[in-house]
């Protein structure tokens, strides 16, 4: 499926996360050069953030003042940039932010909600993920979709999203690696179990 159109969604516990799954994908034939990002707008001002702008991902304000203008803000990314740049993955965080951070908001929210009560994982945030099925997804015309059934000689259109490929990355001890851990090796190495489905 590395060839394919794809959204990946991850668990995201600490910033050791991108570069597990950077790792993990890094054998999979052009899926990491076709890929687009979407990240919290802060990492816009890191030592990456530069490369990210230039690379084309998509840099998201998170909170209800900035919401329904920052899923705007997303679909006209997307029509403009991810066919364009010829992206073929793209990869979001779907909780939203750390573990850490969001785990008692997702608790909270579960229980008034009658929603499982979540310890390793929070619940996912859905707005962006919303936004990619519908701009990205497999487009019906005339009851077919994507580019099956085109007739001869017409352009072939992207076929849109085929897969939706959930990573969960699960840390021993429940104790995420973080991006100064990979940086400085300040811990002893320990293994990191990634689970795709």
């Amino acid at each position: 499926m590395s060839e394919d159109e794809a959204m990946v969604i991850v668990n995201h516990q600490a910033t050791g996360d991108v570069c597990t799954l950077m790792m993990c994908l890094q054998d999979k034939g052009t899926v990491v050069r076709k890929m687009m990002w979407l990240m919290d707008h802060v990492f816009k001002y890191t030592n990456f953030g530069v490369v990210s702008l230039i690379h084309g991902d998509f840099f998201i304000r998170q909170g209800k003042a900035h919401r329904e203008k920052q899923l705007v803000y997303l679909k006209d990314h997307l029509d403009k940039y991810y066919y364009s740049r010829d992206r073929k993955w793209i990869v979001l965080f779907p909780e939203g932010g750390f573990l850490r951070k969001r785990r008692e908001t997702s608790q909270s929210f579960a229980k008034k909600n009658d929603l499982p009560y979540l310890t390793h994982v929070t619940l996912p945030r859905l707005g962006a993920t919303q936004i990619i099925l519908k701009t990205l997804g497999p487009q019906q015309e005339n009851g077919i979709l994507g580019t099956d059934g085109s007739p001869p000689g017409q352009s072939n259109k992207a076929k849109g999203l085929q897969w939706v490929i959930d990573v969960t990355v699960a840390y021993p001890n429940a104790r995420p690696m973080d991006i100064q851990t990979w940086i400085f090796g300040y811990r002893d190495p320990t293994v990191t179990h990634v689970h795709y489905r």
